[in-house]
């Protein structure tokens, strides 16, 4: 039975963070029907978040994300623009965000009528190879 149990684990969707050096930054994270992407892109010296859900993101003045664990933060923007599934925010800094999923356990992005959550499990790795290659551009 254990072994049947552990093939089943196995066997199941895999959800890491992972980290892409080209052709931008791109650090990104996929759970259930939510898919979080962070990218910085050089040329443009701009850092962008998008999270997209099955459900999509009705319209609402504000959006944030709330880090739940050992270092918990909300971090909040009424400049964010939705596109079909898909919420982004873009900004100059993440500091804030990138040490929200390196050093917390969950992350939950949120409007006043909507959620999606997602584990930061497997998040500092990447999360510090993003920085890497925010400082030091790979060619």
């Amino acid at each position: 039975m254990r072994c049947l149990i552990a093939l089943l684990l196995l066997a199941g969707p895999v959800h890491a963070w992972e980290f892409t050096a080209r052709p931008v930054c791109t650090l990104s994270h996929s759970e259930g029907d939510t898919r979080m992407k962070v990218t910085y892109d050089h040329a443009a010296a701009l850092y962008a978040i998008a999270v997209t859900t099955a459900a999509g993101w009705p319209d609402a003045p504000a959006f944030s994300i709330r880090f739940e664990g050992p270092r918990p933060n909300v971090i909040s923007t009424r400049r964010h623009v939705v596109a079909g599934n898909t919420l982004t925010v873009t900004d100059s800094g993440f500091g804030n965000l990138l040490d929200g999923l390196e050093f917390n356990q969950t992350a939950t992005a949120f409007t006043e009528s909507a959620a999606a959550a997602v584990s930061l499990n497997g998040a500092a790795e990447p999360v510090q190879a993003f920085r890497g290659c925010v400082t030091t551009p790979v060619v």
